[in-house]
């Protein structure tokens, strides 16, 4: 590479006359900004000219799509340029969203009673801990919406699933508030929301309680299955002294002339326990009623 000295400004008053020493040879070097940037030694202002020239994005709309969630490699692609000139601009806005991420774990979820206490990295460490997944290998991240607010997110991996969860964070007093923007984000805030967990207690406790008094009651075990409690009726006793009522005998008539007399009817048979009387076979021929209640 060969060195060559400047002799002085072209009478155009837009280029730079430069020489060769050895072979006296001259050139034109035009004074444009890129020039004026690399005699101050602004590098930065350097690749910035590079970039413009190489592409139709600007650096000021790189760092906004940046801002606005897209990695450095979706910019890179859409600029069509290499991805090293895409980080030297895009590295303070990264900057600025990791920072954000923190602020916003010390904001204090919005609920229908007012903020909370608790902030929001408690929070979600405390669903992470009740749910029995792991909270350090979970990804804070943010960016501004299209509305100019900072919406905060959060990636986890449960099983083969990739999860998100989205809130909105506004900076405040106190760390600022946040605002649940999708359903996992809510299952965050309020982990017990889907559990009722209740103790199952025993027939024998109620009885001890109060054993004249029925008892009728469901539990839910803890897979969700329902037990209904209540009282076992006592097996019927083997000795039977219920008294079977009696029926009155109705009036005997008068005794006819023996040459008339009908033929007495056999007394009925008396039935086993429990069981109906069958009535006898003269009864049966003669129509003669039973004296059965």
């Amino acid at each position: 590479m060969r060195a060559l000295r400047v002799v002085g400004l072209h009478e155009d008053g837009k280029s730079i006359v430069c020489e060769d020493p050895a072979r006296r040879e001259r050139f034109l070097l035009p004074a444009d900004e890129r020039l004026r940037a690399a005699a101050r030694g602004d590098i930065t202002r350097l690749g910035q000219i590079e970039i413009e020239l190489e592409s139709h994005m600007r650096p000021r709309e790189i760092q906004a799509r940046i801002r606005a969630g897209e990695s450095v490699e979706q910019v890179a692609n859409s600029a069509g340029v290499p991805v090293q000139r895409v980080e030297r601009f895009a590295y303070p806005v990264l900057l600025e969203r990791s920072r954000t991420a923190e602020l916003a774990q010390a904001a204090h979820p919005v609920r229908e009673d007012g903020p909370d206490v608790r902030t929001l990295g408690e929070v979600v460490a405390y669903a992470f801990g009740v749910r029995g997944q792991d909270y350090t290998q979970a990804t804070w991240d943010s960016w501004r919406g299209e509305d100019g607010k900072w919406v905060v997110g959060l990636l986890w991996k449960a099983g083969r699933s990739d999860n998100r969860a989205h809130w909105s964070f506004s900076p405040g007093a106190h760390g600022g508030t946040v605002t649940a923007l999708d359903e996992h984000a809510e299952e965050l805030l309020d982990p017990n929301s889907h559990r009722a967990p209740r103790t199952l207690r025993a027939v024998a406790e109620r009885a001890e309680a109060d054993p004249n008094q029925p008892t009728l009651d469901s539990a839910v075990t803890e897979d969700g299955g329902r037990v209904i409690e209540a009282p076992i009726p006592p097996e019927p006793s083997e000795d039977d002294t219920t008294e079977i009522p009696r029926v009155p005998a109705e009036t005997p008539a008068e005794p006819e002339p023996a040459a008339q007399a009908t033929p007495k009817p056999a007394p009925p048979a008396k039935g086993k326990k429990n069981h109906p009387i069958v009535p006898s076979w003269e009864d049966v021929l003669l129509g003669v009623r039973s004296q059965r209640g």
